[in-house]
């Protein structure tokens, strides 16, 4: 009797850490878990670029579990495109569920420049040639409204009230959801030219 109760309970536990192990559900985990899980870069499909300090690892995981096949999609494109010699423009891998703006610009002054923020779409923004700041707060920072939220282009522009910049260049990238207010295009030192490149990830 004892022998087959253990039996069960051996096999309760090994069922319970399967099944831990097994939880595809990133907004139940441990602070740990999702850790771990960003960390170890999978989610990343063999890029071998560094993710930025300031990507949101819980939001990383919970999104790339409900559309995996979209970011491994994205991550893929990064990974084997030669993003320094495609042409500028869009290029799309999903139709509007997923596709690539690729631009040529000169960075600007911080004065000329204001916040944006998507609620449809997470970007995954990459300095490809060049260097560059971006501002990055919480959208709870937003303070005054530049421009209101315009459906068709799924984007807004304000002022923050505590500016933050990150440096970018072609060593990181940065993974913007909707709860982050960015500003991309900053100079560093001077004003000079960059390759930017942003994959839109349509999250519905």
């Amino acid at each position: 009797m004892k022998t087959h109760l253990t039996k069960i309970i051996l096999m309760a536990v090994v069922l319970s850490l399967f099944g831990c192990k097994g939880n595809d559900d990133p907004s139940s985990w441990s602070d740990k878990k999702v850790d771990e899980w960003f960390n170890e870069g999978e989610w990343k499909n063999g890029w071998q670029v560094k993710p930025d300090n300031s990507i949101s690892k819980r939001d990383m995981a919970i999104s790339y579990f409900r559309i995996k096949d979209r970011w491994d999609s994205a991550f893929a494109f990064l990974k084997n495109s030669d993003l320094s010699a495609i042409n500028a423009g869009r290029h799309d891998i999903d139709g509007n569920n997923l596709y690539v703006s690729i631009t040529d610009y000169n960075t600007k002054n911080e004065a000329d420049a204001n916040y944006e923020a998507h609620r449809k779409y997470a970007d995954i923004q990459y300095v490809a040639s060049g260097k560059e700041q971006i501002g990055i707060v919480p959208l709870s920072m937003k303070d005054k409204v530049v421009q209101e939220y315009n459906e068709t282009n799924d984007i807004e522009f304000f002022t923050v009230k505590e500016p933050k910049n990150h440096p970018a260049d072609p060593g990181v990238f940065f993974v913007f959801f909707p709860g982050d207010a960015h500003e991309p295009g900053l100079k560093v030192d001077t004003i000079a030219p960059v390759r930017k490149v942003v994959v839109k990830v349509r999250l519905d």
